[in-house]
């Protein structure tokens, strides 16, 4: 699309501040004025909006997406992202382990030991772990703990656990995140663990990663740093 507008501002709103181009709001797909909770975050979807060249960049706007998939999806669909959400802890990431090589699966315990420990001193549950293929059921303690959570997290906190979980395939990386404990640079390193592994294995830091992995990797970086800024933003 092709940029329209001259001006960006901001103005108040009642539930916060909305962005405005050229004197009128943006509205998200379902019509809604996309209003910031804070002024802090309005301030950095406008500066997002006057980034912009002569063509108007999604890829370049990650958080009035993450604003916009949080007033117009969380309202409307939120009972079912709910139960996709808390559906992630039997299969959580941080639970299912290798055999070998022994080094993966030193790395692994290594890396993913620790968020276990937080997780279980958090809810006061241990989580199992195992190196099977059979799909694991977790206590129900940590069941009902994740979903406390997840159930009265206001519309912003909410999306930001889906999107962390849906990034990493970890509900307890997701948590550990958005209660600021974990950083994108740690959600990164535990979720993309083997494929990291596999690039020192064959020294792709000297021959260089595939096209397709590199731009994997840097639109991952780049929503949890998004994600990030928009937590940050939410306590500004």
């Amino acid at each position: 699309m092709k940029r329209f507008y001259k001006v960006v501002s901001t103005a108040p709103e009642k539930e916060g501040f909305s962005i405005h181009l050229d004197g009128k709001p943006v509205r998200t797909p379902e019509r809604k004025i996309l209003t910031a909770p804070t002024q802090k975050l309005a301030d950095f979807i406008a500066m997002e909006w006057e980034a912009q060249a002569d063509k108007i960049n999604p890829e370049t706007m990650p958080l009035t997406q993450i604003l916009t998939t949080a007033m117009d999806c969380a309202a409307s669909s939120r009972a079912a992202i709910e139960d996709e959400i808390l559906g992630y802890l039997d299969t959580d990431l941080l639970c299912y382990r290798s055999e070998e090589p022994p080094a993966i699966h030193e790395r692994q315990a290594k890396t993913w030991d620790p968020w276990l420990r937080w997780f279980e001193q958090a809810s006061g549950n241990k989580m199992h772990t195992t190196t099977g293929i059979a799909a694991l059921k977790q206590p129900q303690g940590a069941h009902d703990f994740v979903a406390k959570i997840v159930r009265h997290a206001d519309h912003f906190h909410f999306m930001a656990i889906q999107m962390a979980t849906a990034i990493s395939g970890s509900l307890i990386l997701a948590l550990a995140f958005v209660d600021g404990v974990a950083s994108a640079d740690d959600v990164f390193a535990a979720a993309q663990l083997e494929e990291l592994y596999r690039n020192e294995i064959y020294n792709e830091d000297f021959y260089g990663k595939a096209p397709h992995q590199e731009k994997a990797h840097a639109g991952m970086l780049r929503d949890l740093n998004a994600l990030r800024v928009f937590l940050d933003s939410l306590n500004a």
